[in-house]
């Protein structure tokens, strides 16, 4: 594969980028570092020349004190010929040039403002007493001026051959000049050794750079490049082999794991496409089914409206049978066989007659609006249809009503047939046996109150994947001719029209716990 060579590469523009900053960064810093080396240079000289000063005034100090004059100009003459050394001057307070290495300037007079006087006087013209230095361009090299205050010692002023005043500090000065052109020429080689370095240190940091973003960028990034374009073409089982463990490696495992992902989306496309026919033919039957299963529960209800007439046409004969009961039960004595054998008569005539009297009012109902209504009354009226059915001969009914439960505003007749279907579904939920409980109570939710009603059995339970479609219609988890699929459809439609909700809790094995929650009336509760 031939990568791309080009400064609009990202290898290019890495390297232009960073090289730039690389070498601006270097050339400040030995610029600064180069000043600093020469400031530290001059310094250094400074201070030679402090030295050289003080010990040209310590080699003259036995001359000045005995007042010899030749003695002095010989050491003055003899200290300047060294080399490097330019000339050395002693000056008195009036600007008088005494001693010099050069003879022709003793002597003379420098004029006030001269460097060695602006340097060395004050405003009001006395001599400084304090040391000065400074560096003056000559053609080829530089000079520095070191002029130091002659003071006044005890031996000087008790002298007998001359004689100072106490209280005059300064006696004159000692001014040197000392050639720096060693200085420059080192400095001059110490620049041109260090642009040498910073060179070769650039390039070995250019080469070492370009190899690396080489390497570990522009190779990996254009081997992606290429991958993108395989895949692109419709090689879906193309892969990048970059054996890195950096972002590269995790890039090119990210890019390998997307084509895998696009080749199975790809092939779960062909998939379905060869099996859309058969997943049309599967909706259609169910379709039909779902149609087969509306004409059964519209069979149901013609039944039911039959069964509603039969029950009316029933219950008048049951009240006969009630009433000629009672009046035959007059006529045996207290405690007879006779009596007893009446009072079961009664007794079952009166069971039935309630049995009939509950599904009247179930069939009734559905013309009935919205009143307030208190929710026990309406469990209870359910649980008095089903109670004395023989399904339920063996199931245990456990009733925990709070009696304190505020009004709702509901339609009676369609909650009771959301209680009577949750009922008949937890009795479904074991064969023959078992314990359904059914609580009231009061809860608050998101700051508003809520009538809780809790229908729990010890069935069965569902499976967690048949708890989402519990309330879709014609969805039934009861065998074929048990059930419809529509009760719990149907419930949770009339309690979400009532503003409330619907859901349920089950593990399989354990039971389930269905919950219905009514909002209370607001008018009550104000």
């Amino acid at each position: 594969m031939l990568v791309k060579k080009s400064l609009h590469s990202l290898t290019g523009k890495l390297i232009i980028t960073i090289g730039t900053l690389m070498i601006a960064g270097s050339l400040i810093f030995w610029y600064f570092l180069f000043r600093y080396q020469e400031n530290a240079l001059i310094e250094g000289s400074v201070k030679y020349g402090y030295s050289f000063v003080e010990y040209v005034r310590k080699s003259t100090r036995y001359g000045m004190l005995a007042y010899q004059k030749l003695i002095i100009q010989q050491t003055i003459e003899a200290i300047g010929s060294e080399e490097g050394v330019l000339n050395i001057r002693i000056f008195n307070r009036q600007g008088r040039i005494t001693y010099s290495s050069n003879k022709k300037d003793i002597g003379t007079i420098l004029d006030k403002t001269s460097p060695v006087c602006t340097g060395c006087h004050t405003e009001d013209e006395h001599p400084k007493d304090t040391k000065t230095w400074s560096i003056k361009k000559e053609k080829d090299y530089r000079v520095l001026n070191i002029v130091q205050p002659i003071y006044n010692e005890p031996a000087c002023y008790t002298s007998t051959c001359h004689f100072h005043p106490k209280d005059q500090k300064v006696l004159g000065l000692v001014e040197a000049n000392l050639s720096l052109a060693l200085l420059d020429k080192s400095i001059k080689q110490q620049g041109i050794a260090m642009i040498i370095y910073v060179l070769v240190f650039l390039f070995v940091i250019s080469v070492v750079l370009c190899t690396i973003l080489w390497k570990f960028v522009s190779t990996p990034v254009s081997l992606l490049a290429q991958g993108m374009e395989r895949v692109a073409a419709g090689d879906l089982d193309y892969q990048v082999t970059i054996n890195t463990r950096d972002e590269m490696g995790d890039l090119a495992k990210a890019f390998n794991a997307m084509t895998l992902d696009l080749k199975k989306a790809k092939d779960e496309l062909v998939e379905w496409g060869h099996t859309l026919e058969k997943k049309v033919m599967e909706k259609t039957e169910a379709m039909q089914k779902a149609q087969a299963q509306l004409i059964h529960s519209e069979k149901l209800a013609s039944l039911g409206r039959m069964a509603a007439g039969v029950a009316h046409e029933i219950n008048s004969p049951l009240t006969g049978i009630v009433t000629f009961g009672h009046l035959l039960r007059k006529k045996f004595p207290e405690g007879s066989e006779d009596r007893e054998d009446i009072d079961v008569i009664i007794d079952q005539a009166n069971r039935c007659s309630n049995i009939i009297k509950g599904l009247l009012g179930f069939a009734r109902a559905s013309a009935a609006e919205k009143t307030l209504i208190n929710v026990n009354d309406a469990l209870s009226s359910s649980l008095n249809i089903v109670r004395n059915k023989a399904d339920f001969f063996n199931i245990k009914l456990i009733i925990n009503f709070d009696e304190s439960l505020p009004p709702v505003k509901a339609d009676p007749s369609q909650l009771q047939q959301v209680f009577l279907n949750m009922i008949m579904n937890a009795a479904d939920a074991f064969d023959g046996k078992g314990t359904i409980t059914i609580t009231s109570r009061t809860i608050e939710d998101e700051g508003k109150e809520f009538v809780e009603i809790e229908f729990s059995d010890t069935g069965s339970g569902i499976r967690e994947e048949d708890i989402e479609k519990l309330f879709e219609p014609f969805f039934t988890t009861k065998p074929v001719g048990k059930g419809t699929g529509l009760g719990l459809a149907v419930s949770h439609g009339i309690i979400k029209e009532h503003g409330g909700s619907i859901f349920v809790k089950s593990k399989l094995g354990e039971g389930s716990s269905f919950f219905i929650r009514l909002p209370v009336y607001r008018e009550y509760k104000s």
